[in-house]
């Protein structure tokens, strides 16, 4: 029998700590696959559907899936890491093997370790994914569909969207064939004139190089001047041809979103932003400062100085530009740019996260361990997913703080874990 001052200094074995690292890097391995196939056919697959459909080159098209792969690495990672050490600790645990770990004198310190140790190395595989392969892929998979749009323009109308390119904006209807149906156009000419074209067809044609043409059928068009607001024209046409510019459709499809930077490019964004937004803001409180004292200087000289038309003038003026700067402080871009800055931490520190939750939970397993962990750790999934997007639409919509909408999940995962540990221990 161990003595207990044996028991006390005893440590895990190099041979243990391999075969516990191993299970659980081998259910990691069978997991990622499972999420790496929901994942792909979820996100990826619908574009090679799109492009294959318009009959886009099929070696581009493959060569397109491979740079959006990094994507989801990024995303299955974590989640299979989660189920993974789930399954892992749960069949050590109904093959009573965690039993005799611990009569040999082990801790449970001893246990949690090769499973931080995994946890802390998929975070480290996420986090390179979605910080350094992610966007590189981006890149590519920008220069390459920008080949394949110069040469196949159609790419980038389809039915019931709204396209948006360097001044212009095209919602299509029914699409048939090259026929668009009910066209809505807003555009912005180079002289300032901005002009709404409405058409009940249009026919799409590849005007090469030039760009993209369409054909309107009973179109009607309606300019007004930026310098003159009730100076506008209308007119009606039986049939319009309407070109973008090939170079607005390739700057269309340039543009990284944040999700698609790196965090240091995020980081600099996010900086550059909040220096545009407090400009913008110092100007608004102060042309409101200048109207409220101007409001407050009429009012004391009294009633019979200046119309009243005046201070009502600058009391509407006053509140228009409180209104303007509340709506700046909430800035729509900044906070997006917020939140993917966090979850580009947050996510892939949620393997690491997902340790805590998963060794105490997959120590209580009795029988069929490494089933029981798969369901759990599907529904432990389904739950992080759901709080990870619910957490993106508060911030975004309802002006939540990012830091917490984004690392809540993970904070959830950590604080449930230490309580799970302690219940375990103390039986």
């Amino acid at each position: 029998m161990t003595s207990p001052r044996a028991a006390a200094g005893r440590s895990l074995s190099l041979t243990l700590f391999k075969y516990i690292v191993g299970e659980t890097l081998l259910s990691f391995t069978v997991c990622f696959f499972i999420f790496f196939f929901i994942f792909f056919v979820n996100q990826m697959l619908f574009i090679a559907e799109d492009m294959l459909s318009k009959r886009a080159p099929v070696p581009q098209v493959i060569r397109l899936l491979i740079y959006a792969i990094p994507s989801v690495i990024s995303l299955s990672a974590p989640f299979a890491c989660l189920v993974g050490t789930l399954m892992t600790i749960g069949r050590l645990t109904s093959d009573n093997e965690i039993l005799v770990m611990l009569s040999s004198g082990l801790s449970y310190r001893m246990i949690f370790t090769p499973a931080f140790a995994v946890g802390v190395f998929i975070s480290g595989l996420s986090f390179f994914a979605n910080d350094v392969l992610l966007p590189a892929g981006r890149v590519q998979y920008g220069r390459l569909y920008r080949q394949v749009l110069a040469s196949m323009p159609a790419l980038e109308l389809s039915a019931h969207s709204v396209k948006r390119f360097k001044d212009t904006v095209i919602v299509t209807g029914e699409v048939s064939g090259n026929s668009i149906g009910d066209v809505f156009i807003l555009d912005k000419t180079s002289d300032g004139e901005r002009r709404v074209i409405m058409a009940k067809n249009a026919e799409l044609r590849d005007a090469g190089k030039e760009g993209l043409s369409l054909e309107l059928s009973r179109a009607f068009i309606q300019s007004s001047k930026e310098v003159a607001r009730y100076d506008y024209d209308y007119a009606s046409s039986r049939f319009l041809r309407y070109w973008v510019p090939q170079e607005d459709m390739i700057q269309a499809v340039s543009s990284l979103t944040p999700s698609e930077m790196s965090s240091r490019d995020v980081r600099a964004a996010i900086k550059g932003k909040r220096e545009a937004l407090g400009k913008q803001l110092d100007q608004r409180y102060r042309r409101a400062l200048n109207h409220a004292l101007a409001l407050e200087d009429s009012l004391r000289k009294g009633p019979q100085h200046g119309a009243w038309n005046r201070r009502a003038a600058h009391l509407t003026n006053f509140m228009r530009e409180a209104k303007a700067a509340e709506a700046l402080a909430k800035d729509r871009s900044l906070r997006q740019h917020l939140i993917e800055y966090y979850k580009k931490f947050s996510l892939p520190l949620g393997a690491f996260a997902f340790m805590f939750l998963t060794v105490p939970m997959g120590l209580m397993v009795k029988k069929n361990g490494g089933a029981i962990g798969f369901i759990f750790g599907i529904v432990i999934a389904f739950i992080y997913w759901v709080l990870l997007i619910g957490g993106q639409t508060m911030g975004l919509r309802l002006g939540y703080p990012p830091f917490w909408c984004m690392w809540l999940p993970d904070i959830a995962a950590v604080v449930i874990g230490f309580f799970l540990t302690l219940i375990r221990i103390k039986k």
